[in-house]
Order: structure tokens, then C-alpha cells, then sequence
């Protein structure tokens, strides 16, 4: 009897049944996810995990479909795709999972209709229920200040005594200090700024040119504090970490290559682990704080939006709501009738 709980046999032990075998799709369905895939490589400039998501989605109702004996994309309707959405519900997937599934299912019969594979477009019809938005953890001022501050701490402990990697180590916290503040001045995500350059950086005007999402490119200002991290860690920090004159990425680790984004989530957690009373958070918190301490100093949404490079504002909008309950909170802890 093997793991999976069949005998040599393959029969059931009658404990654990046994897994089926995925049922293979009709040959065109598989053109139509190869074909999907170029195009949301290739035209829509998709990421790996954004392409994956889809693709994943997609497949997901094709073998459904399949296995209802469907084997042309004609055969999708509406009735097919509310069936997938019902099975999907039926199987515990949650709010969040069935709202996206939903949304791939809509992108993938929109792009098959536009190329002429569907006569009509079943998904336009097709709903799903609403993921419950809950509101991000957020950082106060205050707490961000103190991250930061620990963050400046730890540069100043490094590259004393007679510790020969001394210097070394005073390069990696300055590297931190500059990458730390970076991202909470500009709301920039972790995968943006592992991925800067040199020539990323506008000094004089204290601008970063990013590249986003859909391979969207926006600038974020940055401010003073910011820019003298930055400065330090160009001059005394980064010549020590590159290996090669010919790197152009902006943040190095410790051989000279490129910073790989889990160090940067692993800085952040830790520094803001050492901050009592903050909230467990990792560089999406720090975009999530920036955006919301912007809103609280009186930024409007559509420039916070065009900051944090957000393709509709509907997204932006749920920082509108953080503030809210930061000022209700507030209201409840200080009125004296609340």
C-alpha cells in the first residue's frame, strides 16, 4: 500500500479515497489557453503571478466544462459558467476566491469573444458575489516615525570596532535605511523598488521613476528625508556592496547582485516588530500607511491614486475609509459623550 492510501492494486483501503485524474481537455481548448496566454503576455504585458492567476481561471472552467462534455468554446454559456461559479461555492471556496474566479472567467470569454472564438460573450452577464473588503493594518505617524528611527539606530551601531566585516554591515543598514524610507515616502510596491535602477532616480527634482503594474510607468516624488538616506547610501553604502561596474540596480545585497524582494519583506517585519503597539505589517503596510497618512494631511484621491499607481480609483477609495475609522476611533477614545 502506497502514501495515498491504495494498494499495489490500486484499489481504495477504504480510508482514503483515492485522487482522480484530471480529465484532458479537447484540443482546443488547449490552442485557446495557449493562445491566452500570448496574449496576456505579450499584449497585455501581464506579470508571471498576474498571468498565472489567470490562466489558473481560466483552465479551472474549461476542465469543468469538460467534464460536462463540452469540447468547443461555442458550447460556453451562461448557464455553463453560473454552473462552475455554483460548484466552486459548493466545494468552500471562499467570497474573495469566487469574486475573482468570477472576474478570470469574464476576462478570458471577453478576450475568446474579441478574437472571434465565441460568438457572444457569456461572462458579461455572469456575477458572483462581492468579496468583503476588510480595511488594511496601518501604521500612525508616530509608529512610522519610530520605524524609521529604528532603522537610523541600526546604522549607527554598525561599522565601528575591529570587526573586519564592519564596514560591510554599516553598508547593508544604510542600504536598509534608504530602501525603508523610500518606500514609506513614495507608497511604492516591493517588487517596484527591487526592480530600480540607477537612472530610476531624478535628484535634483527628488523624483523615482517606477515601473508598475501592467508594465505601467508613473514618477513618485519623494521627499528631503528620503533623499538624504538615498545620498548616503550612494556615497558611503553602495560602493562597498557592488561587485560589477556594470550593475545598474539600485539596491544591492551583499554580493553585489540585485536585492531579492524577501529580504525587503523581512527588513520591514522586523523593524516594525521592534516598534510596541504597531501592527504586524510587511512593505504593503508601509503603502498602505503612506497612502493613508497622504489622505490624512489632505491629498486628494486621484493624486494619491496616480501616486500609488492604481488603474482605477475604486481602489484607492478604501484608504478613504481607513482614515474614516482612524478619526472615528479617535472621536471614541478622546470625546467625552462618544
Amino acid at each position: 500500500m502506497d502514501a495515498a492510501g491504495t494498494s499495489d492494486d490500486g484499489q481504495s483501503d477504504g480510508c482514503t479515497p483515492p485522487v482522480p485524474e484530471p480529465e484532458p481537455l479537447p484540443g482546443a481548448f488547449l490552442d485557446a489557453l495557449v493562445a491566452y496566454e500570448r496574449y496576456l503576455s505579450a499584449e497585455r504585458g501581464r506579470g508571471p503571478h498576474t498571468r498565472r492567476a489567470y490562466l489558473g481561471d481560466a483552465r479551472a472552467l474549461l476542465s469543468f466544462a469538460a467534464g460536462h462534455g463540452v469540447v468547443h468554446l461555442e458550447e460556453l454559456d451562461l448557464v455553463l459558467l453560473r454552473a462552475w461559479l455554483a460548484d466552486q461555492l459548493e466545494t468552500g471556496h471562499a467570497r474573495a476566491t469566487m469574486a475573482r474566479r468570477a472576474a478570470g472567467a469574464r476576462a478570458f470569454t471577453a478576450w475568446a469573444h474579441r478574437t472571434g472564438r465565441l460568438r457572444q460573450d457569456p461572462g458579461r452577464r455572469l456575477a458572483a458575489p462581492r468579496a468583503l473588503r476588510t480595511l488594511p493594518s496601518v501604521l500612525t505617524q508616530r509608529d512610522a516615525e519610530r520605524v524609521l528611527d529604528v532603522a537610523a539606530e541600526r546604522v549607527n551601531l554598525t561599522g565601528s570596532g575591529g570587526d573586519p566585516d564592519a564596514p560591510v554591515a554599516r553598508a547593508v543598514a544604510l542600504r536598509d535605511l534608504a530602501a525603508v524610507e523610500l518606500l514609506y515616502a513614495t507608497g511604492i510596491r516591493v517588487g517596484e523598488l527591487v526592480g530600480l535602477n540607477l537612472d530610476a532616480l531624478d535628484h535634483s527634482r527628488r523624483l523615482v521613476r517606477v515601473r508598475g503594474k501592467g508594465d505601467r510607468e508613473r514618477v513618485a516624488p519623494y521627499g528631503v528625508p528620503a533623499a538624504q538616506r538615498l545620498d548616503e547610501y550612494l556615497r558611503e553604502g553602495r560602493p562597498l556592496l557592488a561587485r560589477d561596474a556594470g550593475e545598474r540596480a539600485l539596491f544591492l545585497g551583499r554580493r553585489g547582485r540585485r536585492i531579492d524582494p524577501r529580504q525587503v519583506r523581512s527588513l520591514v517585519t522586523g523593524l516594525v516588530d521592534r516598534v510596541d503597539g504597531a501592527p504586524v505589517i510587511g512593505p504593503h503596510g508601509l503603502r498602505h500607511s503612506a497612502a493613508t497618512h497622504l489622505l490624512d494631511g489632505g491629498a486628494d484621491l486621484r493624486s494619491v491614486q496616480e501616486l500609488l499607481g492604481h488603474a482605477t480609483l475604486s481602489t484607492t477609495q478604501i484608504y478613504t475609509h481607513v482614515s474614516v475609522e482612524r478619526l472615528r476611533a479617535s472621536y471614541r477614545q478622546a470625546h467625552p459623550r462618544a
